[in-house]
């Protein structure tokens, strides 16, 4: 018999605009692929594909505001395209929390947990991750893992999940130029129906942390903003609701 799976006290609520299509990066679109690849097995597997199935796992990484948390987004955006079951968790929550938590998610067709650097110095977590990375491989599951560093240098004191993470899919996440970032930043603002001019994306980059996250986050306040006052967003609008100069 299955196990139930565990109740997650958790805000599991994805951002429905962190597609792979709203990730823009030139540098890391090989990846996308392979990520594309690695969870459209788990939809072929009930039909006769006689091609072999890849590894069922991944561990990315790169720094932080490459991008790992959006892909692993877009990772269960895509399953859910394809009509298949996804969970994405993070280790920030995760940590805090009793291991019984991974009980039963092999039953989930592509578990995508967020940066694996939060429990390197707890081994009883590891030793869960590691026993849910085998249930998975065991169901012909999909089991996706982002952390800040490389493997060799996440620190983790279990030896088995280091070796487990570099058994499959193992991909570095190129850092986003600022092209990239404007880009990205002007497309999430098309999707919201706010069209910025070049102008006021420039201001915006130039007084603000370059970070994505920071950048969107002032993107959800000025598009807050400018439905409350049906106002259009421009360089003295910004300059208004961002207190800048």
């Amino acid at each position: 018999m299955m196990k139930k799976i565990s109740q997650l006290p958790l805000a599991v609520q994805l951002p429905d605009d962190e597609t792979f299509a709203s990730y823009i990066s030139e540098k890391n679109q090989h990846i996308i692929a392979q990520l594309k690849e690695l969870i459209g097995h788990n939809k072929l597997k009930s039909t006769k594909a006689i091609t072999p199935p890849p590894n069922k796992g991944c561990y990315l990484f790169g720094q932080v505001g490459s991008g790992k948390s959006h892909l692993l987004h877009a990772c269960c955006a895509y399953a859910s395209e394809l009509s298949l079951s996804s969970l994405c968790l993070s280790f920030s929550e995760l940590q805090h929390l009793s291991v019984e938590m991974l009980e039963g998610l092999e039953q989930i067709d592509v578990v995508c947990l967020d940066d694996i650097q939060f429990i390197a110095g707890n081994t009883q977590w590891q030793q869960a991750v590691f026993d849910l990375f085998n249930r998975m491989i065991e169901h012909d599951r999909c089991m996706i893992i982002s952390g800040s560093q490389s493997v060799a240098q996440l620190g983790l004191s279990l030896p088995d999940l280091e070796s487990r993470l570099s058994w499959g899919m193992v991909a570095q996440i190129k850092p986003l130029s600022d092209d990239d970032k404007m880009i990205a930043f002007q497309f999430r603002a098309k999707q919201r129906g706010l069209l910025l001019q070049d102008e006021a994306v420039k201001f915006l980059f130039n007084r603000l942390s370059r970070d994505l996250g920071d950048l969107l986050v002032c993107l959800d306040k000025l598009d807050k903003a400018s439905i409350r006052e049906q106002r259009k967003v421009t360089i003295p609008f910004i300059k208004e609701v961002l207190a800048l100069n």
